[in-house]
């Protein structure tokens, strides 16, 4: 069994990121909301269109990367290039959050179990 974005030809993920392995940016963990700001435009890059079209309400960055079939890493460049041409938005969902309004961490082990099943 073939999984997305980890099976992909190196090539074509040096190719869509330009060659870079990072992003230039930290705004990006897995559970940043990020919206378009903009539709599509001629000429973009395919996968950039993707994201804007996936984005048109909020969505967390692991849902855009399991959409698109990409590693976050990846998916991570993309969005910090939509983000320097102000294309999309980002925030954290909760950025003020203090101990007691974090959630129980029983739960979030089993949203991460969860998570690696898929």
């Amino acid at each position: 069994m073939t999984r997305p974005g980890r099976d992909d030809d190196p090539d074509r993920l040096y190719t869509v990121t330009g060659g870079r392995s990072r992003s230039d940016t930290e705004t990006f963990d897995l559970v940043t909301l990020v919206v378009s700001e903009c539709d599509p435009v001629p000429g973009m890059q395919s996968e950039h269109v993707a994201i804007l079209r996936i984005c048109r309400y909020p969505t967390a960055v692991v849902e855009v990367a399991s959409d698109l079939g990409l590693p976050v890493s990846i998916v991570r460049i993309l969005l910090g290039d939509l983000l320097a041409a102000g294309r999309i938005t980002a925030r954290h969902p909760r950025t003020t959050a203090s101990a007691d309004q974090l959630p129980d961490p029983e739960i979030l082990k089993q949203v991460l179990v969860g998570l690696r099943n898929l």
